[in-house]
């Protein structure tokens, strides 16, 4: 059974920095992408990047392309989010999530494609 933690959040002013970690148990091969996400209250859930673990391959939404950075430690099963230049509408709770497959993903993946969630950290960006 896949588990993922999350790690890393509070808060913190704006032009600030964070960085997210998601510690993932049960996966048990490189055949997983991994992904961050966040969701603001009364908003959509809003996919910001995604990496598949076999070739590092990562991918990234426009609103966040240059300032966050995925990255993973395949020996620990842990994901990175390093955010920079935070700004208040960074504001949200930010998840983990994984699938399985045997494809690199072209384009990032909708929420729709994952199926194991973490239970999420808070983000918190003041002016």
């Amino acid at each position: 059974q896949v588990q993922l933690v999350e790690s890393g959040g509070g808060s913190v002013q704006a032009g600030g920095s964070l960085r997210l970690s998601c510690a993932a148990s049960g996966v048990t091969s490189g055949r997983y992408v991994m992904g961050w996400f966040r969701q603001a209250p009364g908003q959509e859930r809003e996919g910001l990047a995604s990496i598949y673990m076999y070739d590092a391959r990562t991918l990234y939404a426009d609103s966040v392309k240059g300032r966050f950075t995925i990255s993973q430690d395949n020996a620990k099963k842990t994901l990175f989010l390093q955010m920079n230049s935070l700004q208040p509408e960074d504001t949200a709770m930010y998840y983990c999530a994984t699938f399985r497959t045997y494809l690199s993903p072209n384009r990032l993946p909708p929420a729709s494609a994952y199926n194991y969630w973490g239970q999420g950290t808070q983000v918190t960006v003041s002016s």
